[in-house]
């Protein structure tokens, strides 16, 4: 059975990193908030989530008091509360390190995950109430050998019973404590976990290893959703632990694999796919982070039985200026269904990430390229579109605080009525 070589967590996550107001109609793009480090660094990977008061809510996986990451709120106009800093409780039991974003779910409380922390050290599962009281709901690897999995590094989904969904990127039944497969959960919102699937489970981790730090999506036939980063069985992928796969699992626990990547010659069909979102016509779209035709990841459709359709591949004839590359998040869908959105990490006229829409057909025009001289550098986080109609998003560096150096980060905004600029 392959594994990928055994470390803790911390070290997982610097490795996402290194790889890794309302606008006015007359401007395209706005820094609507800078981190200064006390009130958080580096915001996540997950997108933002819009309340049911309108304000907005995100997580930071640095700083704070502890510099052990923030639960945040924003108002449209770029007032900042933080709501809570972690290891505020004794041995950081409350969880350390939010990589992944927040969900508001039917009680109106948030909920996320913490990457470390907890009981045991390996992450935990919490809600926090719009108000900042925390709860922490489980803690991983209470199991022996972490079979319960730990590290989750996604965000959460929520189904109509009300039970929650998410991964954890390593442990399971299959691996040791510091093994890095992952696993699939189910949890109630009292607390009692069930692991759904174990990766790694089949020969050479064919049915995938480490799920990907975007989570899950449950389509509308009731199905849930997911890609892994390695694992799988294409023949032409050169990485000796896999190119990632998609995979649907059921709430029984059943998991088939739906994709494996670099099923075509010189992966022109990519590798290393983000979370999915299911498109209007019942297929889902999603990016890869490597591969295609010009190997810096592709746009694609898949249908629910598993026909892929690879509809634009990043920085078109090496131009990465036209594009950007590294998009690890998933796409906003526009609420009209005729555009995606997405932000890239790297590439862009400047070379610092860009935010982009993209039509179903794969057709990508760049709304904003980032630079160092207007805030916010190196994109990549997941995208939300608010209700009046403005994309908001977060820089994992960057922003105008002189006394963060290097920049910890913001929060941008971007009207999609105005016309796309550079």
């Amino acid at each position: 059975m392959k594994k990928l070589r055994s470390g803790r967590m911390v070290c997982l996550i610097l490795a996402f990193w290194a790889a890794t107001a309302m606008i006015p109609l007359a401007q395209t793009f706005e820094t609507i908030l800078s981190f200064n480090g006390i009130d958080g660094r580096s915001p996540g990977r997950g997108p933002l989530v819009q309340a049911n008061n309108g304000h907005l809510y995100g997580t930071t996986t640095f700083g704070g008091v502890r510099d052990s990451g923030t639960v945040f709120e924003i108002t449209p106009g770029g007032r900042l509360t933080t709501l809570y800093s972690f290891c505020s409780k004794r041995n950081c039991s409350d969880g350390i390190y939010p990589y992944s974003g927040l969900i508001q779910a039917t009680d109106g409380d948030l909920y996320g995950t913490t990457s470390l922390g907890g009981a045991q050290g390996f992450g935990t599962v919490y809600k926090i109430s719009l108000t900042g009281k925390l709860t922490t709901i489980y803690s991983f690897c209470s199991q022996p050998s972490c079979a319960d999995g730990g590290g989750p590094m996604a965000g959460l989904l929520q189904a109509p019973t009300g039970k929650f969904y998410g991964t954890t990127n390593f442990g399971g039944a299959t691996c040791s404590n510091n093994d890095n497969c992952g696993t699939v959960f189910e949890l109630t919102p009292a607390g009692k976990l069930t692991t759904l699937h174990s990766f790694c489970s089949q020969t050479n981790c064919s049915d995938g290893l480490i799920p990907f730090t975007d989570g899950l999506v449950q389509a509308a036939d009731g199905s849930i959703y997911g890609a892994t980063m390695y694992g799988g069985v294409a023949a032409n992928c050169l990485d000796g632990f896999g190119c990632g796969t998609i995979f649907k699992v059921f709430p029984t626990g059943e998991l088939t694999t739906i994709y494996n990547f670099c099923a075509l010659p010189g992966c022109a069909d990519g590798a290393g796919s983000s979370g999915l979102v299911q498109g209007t016509n019942g297929n889902f779209y999603a990016t890869t982070e490597s591969g295609g035709q010009n190997g810096y990841g592709t746009f694609f459709e898949i249908t629910p039985s598993g026909k892929l359709t690879t509809l634009y591949s990043f920085c078109p004839e090496g131009n990465c200026s036209a594009s950007g590359f590294s998009v690890g998040a998933a796409l906003a869908q526009a609420r009209d269904g005729n555009f995606f959105y997405g932000s890239a990490q790297n590439g862009g006229a400047n070379g610092y990430g860009a935010v982009f829409k993209i039509t179903p057909a794969g057709e990508l025009t760049v709304l904003h390229s980032f630079d160092v001289t207007r805030g916010g550098i190196y994109g990549g986080g997941g995208l939300v579109q608010a209700t009046d109609m403005t994309l908001y998003g977060t820089t994992m560096e960057g922003g105008i605080y002189p006394k963060c150096p290097g920049g910890c980060g913001t929060v941008f905004g971007v009207s999609v009525s105005a016309r796309s600029s550079k």
